[in-house]
């Protein structure tokens, strides 16, 4: 049942389609603005694309997904148009992957990621991220180092993720897998954390994103759940393309600051 639960992939037969349009889109936004690349540590993959809006922009740091074994910033460089045209700068991080680096490691480089982030431009950014993502950009927030998160499709708890085969590149066991769940840690005082989940997503994903945001708003944190309706774990993205759409002026207005 978990393994249903969470392959998405399977759960969508067509996702090839909208990861074509991710890739198609990232490359019209390379073209149209080619970012610089920051590094923020010695290995091929610690790096970021640098999206900048101009002096003194606020950041928005967007994690990809792929459960910590996929992918890389090159595919979402489609997330930086819509905020640029909203005067936000964007930063891309790429990380290293399962089952080379465990997932403690993969957490410390996108801290290091963040901080390098901070260093450059004196402010901690919002940070937000997709599926593996999401998870990523709540243990940041969770560490104070983003001044809020705006979590798609995120996984908050991974101790399900054990018993499914998405665990035999991992090799989480049950006290490592408790230890990195942002859902078992306190939420800083004041922050900020949004749970995005699509409509059209498994119910676990569903529950991830619900519980996550139920757990922190009783301890304190202003927190928003939401389900977009007919939204699938790939096409929610596509939300991402639009300057006009509610996820986009989310993130503008939490970077900005308003």
């Amino acid at each position: 049942m978990l393994e249903a639960q969470y392959n998405n992939r399977a759960l969508v037969p067509d996702h090839p389609a909208v990861m074509a349009r991710w890739k198609a889109g990232s490359a019209a936004a390379r073209a149209a603005h080619p970012p610089e690349i920051l590094k923020y540590g010695p290995g091929e993959r610690e790096r970021i694309d640098w999206f900048d809006a101009g002096k003194g922009a606020p950041v928005v740091v967007f994690i990809h997904g792929g459960y910590w074994q996929a992918l890389d910033a090159g595919w979402f460089s489609f997330v930086a148009p819509p905020l640029l045209a909203r005067g936000v700068s964007v930063a891309i991080p790429t990380y290293d992957l399962a089952p080379t680096v465990r997932l403690g490691r993969i957490v410390d480089q996108m801290r290091a990621a963040v901080d390098l982030i901070h260093a450059r431009t004196g402010a901690r950014p919002v940070v937000s991220g997709h599926s593996a993502g999401g998870h990523m950009a709540a243990c940041l927030l969770t560490d104070g180092r983003a001044s809020a998160a705006v979590s798609l499709s995120g996984v908050f708890d991974l101790e399900p993720l054990i018993p499914t085969s998405l665990n035999a590149a991992l090799d989480l066991n049950p006290a490592e897998a408790r230890a990195l769940s942002p859902i078992h840690r306190s939420a800083p005082a004041g922050v900020v954390l949004d749970c995005i989940v699509g409509g059209a997503e498994s119910e676990a994903f569903l529950r991830q994103s619900e519980a996550m945001a139920a757990r922190w708003a009783v301890q304190g944190a202003d927190t928003r759940f939401e389900a977009l309706p007919g939204l699938n774990h790939f096409t929610m993205l596509d939300l991402l393309f639009d300057t006009d759409s509610a996820i986009v002026a989310r993130l503008a207005t939490l970077a900005h600051g308003r």
